[in-house]
């Protein structure tokens, strides 16, 4: 199969999208391996208007139900030209689309997801595409009892089949999530706390830009870290909460960092962004550590920002080998999360589950999504389809 990606992250900044081939390999010795090709990949910015419509829709603030269902179907419409650009521009065509859409509602109660919402309508991807979409990803997972998230986990869990040491695969987003598999221990994962979403807010009030963040950490190179300000920081009770756990922009927006700074107004603006870059670099540390880990493979825009990853690994100190999926799997850190979306897709397609109970909290592993028809009447595999145990990434 070849399936089309699209994921919208956490940092409501782009759209990625990719086309990935997928071969199940039943031979002598190799039965239960799924081998994945990344065909090609884009990272394409939102249209300026759209992505502050999006950022207005993560603020907890009251909003008009129009403009909600404005960017459900703008969203849709920029999902299904990105796919429809990436074929026509590589002349290949998918067999199916999985669209993760923009979450911009992830609740949690007492620990608990009550609810989640991702924007995004998915008919237009299949009107303009003519494949079939899977969408929703994220619904039976919380209905099933679980978190939801993070989603990353069933790729991190397959890439790191038969590893011989505990390992961490980081993601550095809008928030920062791990995954942990280790030797005799069930895979776990979980939201760490944020990774850009603070910094990115600090940076847009530093720079002007509505759609500023901080390149290469270059803001924060130029702060110190404010011991004070950081420890009040590290004050959140979500920090000491057990796995599984997750978070989003509801709970680190920006009347929440003000909440923060109000008590420390004297710090100068790229103090404050170094103290923020500072606590990503701690939380995901320590949760790593907490676990165990000897190595960190990272992925997301968050590896781009230098004084982050240095500040990262002085964190985790000198044993903890640090290295990125391009480094690791042959994976570009940029397209892994639409990859993400691909691998969903063929799980879902053919009845397979794509959530792990130990990660999200849920009481079964469920296929994720709903799908959306294509042109032609959807027709999905009838016979049952062994479960993968290993994914292997290929040139």
């Amino acid at each position: 199969m070849i399936i089309a990606g699209l994921m919208a992250g956490t940092s409501a900044d782009a759209l990625d999208v990719a086309l990935v081939e997928f071969h199940y390999e039943n031979s002598e010795g190799q039965v239960g391996d799924l081998s994945m090709r990344l065909l090609a990949s884009r990272e394409l910015p939102f249209e300026p208007t759209l992505r502050q419509d999006i950022l207005r829709l993560l603020e907890p603030r009251d909003i008009a139900l129009e403009l909600v269902s404005s960017v459900d179907a703008r969203l849709g419409q920029a999902c299904a030209e990105a796919v429809a650009a990436l074929c026509r521009e590589t002349g290949l065509s998918c067999d199916l689309v999985v669209s993760h859409g923009q979450t911009v509602r992830h609740d949690v109660d007492r620990g608990r997801v009550t609810s989640t919402l991702q924007l995004g309508q998915p008919a237009w991807i299949a009107e303009r595409t003519g494949a079939p979409v899977l969408s929703d990803v994220r619904a039976r997972d919380v209905a099933a009892g679980g978190q939801g998230a993070p989603l990353v986990s069933i790729l991190d869990h397959l890439l790191l089949a038969g590893s011989e040491t505990p390992t961490a695969v980081l993601n550095l987003g809008g928030i920062a999530n791990i995954t942990v598999v280790a030797p005799g221990r069930e895979t776990i994962a979980f939201d760490t706390g944020p990774a850009n979403a603070l910094i990115d807010l600090m940076a847009r009030r530093i720079t002007g830009e509505s759609h500023g963040f901080d390149r290469d950490g270059a803001l924060a190179g130029k702060g110190r870290a404010d011991q004070a300000l950081l420890e009040d920081l590290l004050t959140d009770p979500y920090y000491r909460l057990p796995a599984p756990k997750s978070t989003g922009k509801e709970h680190f927006h920006s009347a929440y960092l003000d909440r923060y700074l109000q008590a420390h107004a004297e710090l100068d603006d790229l103090d404050v962004i170094a103290t923020l870059t500072t606590l990503t670099a701690r939380t995901v540390a320590e949760a790593c550590q907490a676990h165990g880990v000897d190595e960190v493979i990272a992925s997301g825009g968050g590896t781009r920002n230098t004084t982050l990853m240095t500040q990262l690994r002085d964190h985790l100190g000198p044993a903890v080998k640090v290295r990125t999926t391009d480094e690791a799997f042959n994976l570009p850190e940029g397209a892994k999360e639409a990859c993400l979306m691909a691998l969903l897709g063929w799980l879902s397609w053919h009845g397979l589950p794509s959530t792990l109970p130990s990660v999200t909290g849920a009481g079964r592993a469920t296929v994720a999504g709903r799908f959306t028809p294509g042109r032609d009447p959807l027709h999905l595999p009838t016979s049952p389809h062994p479960m993968p145990t290993r994914l292997r990434v290929l040139g």
